[in-house]
């Protein structure tokens, strides 16, 4: 019989995963059993259990979920550094693929809700920005096998939801770096950023993104949403944009083609994820504007030290 208050989240430790948790946490009335590779980075908040549990090993995480027999499992553990899937595709099969078939045949066999995260990548970037309707055809290990794990998780658990999101970004201390934590450091000390011109992408704050998922965990169905930043823009456009909240020169921004970077994963070009789907279930304003999600950012990295 499930426990109807635990709620499991895998990925503690990652950007969307940590703001989960912080959000449940916030939240109250939810037990929250936090999953996560090494030790917890952020104390855990009152009525969370951490566990370390390593993902190489997915048949774990299913004896996990069958002896804790959670009520819902978020899913949002991956192996995201797209090149390092590249150079080791055993190992991005078995945290991308194979865990996430392990979460949901776990689910199934406790008859728990599942949300699964997935990746924009899914998609070759020839035709976007894409809605959830539009055909996955995956470039490279990391792609591959994020579109392997939706697949398994909808024919081994039909009810799951699967949640995409796309170029995830936080501000919050102690957070992983990302490019656009990257380039707010170097346009903080007057340094030069190289961003690509002609890829286009939907930026995401990490705690939208978390806001969006726990939205589909209580009222979304089966299927498909994408989880994105309501703004599509290019790479140059989101530092230029960052560079004027920040008060920077803009002269900073150093325009870059994708194929000049001759990055050992193929990156999608033109990637952006349509959010119409998740508005109209949760509301027109909750994927955030990208000048909205600025704003939270540079807010979070005041909070986490001034950074």
């Amino acid at each position: 019989m499930p426990h109807e208050q635990l709620i499991l989240v895998t990925g503690a430790n990652g950007l969307v995963g940590s703001r989960l948790l912080a959000r449940l946490a916030a939240e109250g009335g939810h037990d929250v059993l936090a999953v996560g590779r090494g030790m917890l980075r952020d104390p855990a908040p009152p009525r969370v259990r951490y566990v370390d549990l390593d993902l190489l090993r997915p048949d774990s995480l299913q004896a996990l979920i069958e002896r804790e027999e959670p009520a819902a499992i978020l899913h949002a553990a991956a192996m995201t550094d797209v090149d390092a899937c590249e150079r080791d595709p055993a190992s991005a099969r078995l945290v991308n693929e194979l865990a996430a078939a392990a979460a949901a045949a776990g689910a199934r066999r406790v008859s728990a809700r599942l949300v699964a995260l997935s990746t924009d990548y899914v998609f070759d970037g020839e035709a976007g920005p894409y809605g959830e309707e539009g055909r996955p055809n995956p470039r490279g290990v990391y792609a591959v096998t994020k579109l392997a794990g939706e697949r398994a998780v909808q024919e081994l658990l039909p009810s799951a939801s699967i949640a995409r999101v796309a170029v995830i970004f936080s501000g919050r201390r102690g957070a992983k770096k990302t490019f656009a934590s990257a380039a707010a450091d170097s346009f903080a000390q007057g340094k030069e950023v190289k961003a690509f011109h002609d890829q286009i992408v939907s930026p995401t704050l990490a705690d939208n993104a978390a806001e969006m998922v726990l939205g589909i965990l209580r009222k979304g169905g089966p299927g498909i949403f994408h989880c994105s930043g309501a703004t599509a823009l290019s790479r140059v456009d989101f530092c230029l944009r960052l560079a004027r909240k920040m008060g920077a020169d803009e002269r900073l921004v150093l325009p870059v083609a994708l194929a000049e970077a001759r990055l050992p994963a193929p990156r999608p070009l033109r990637c952006a994820l349509k959010v119409d789907k998740v508005k109209r279930l949760l509301g027109e304003g909750v994927p955030l504007d990208i000048g909205t999600a600025l704003d939270r950012f540079l807010e979070e990295r005041k909070e986490g030290g001034g950074r």
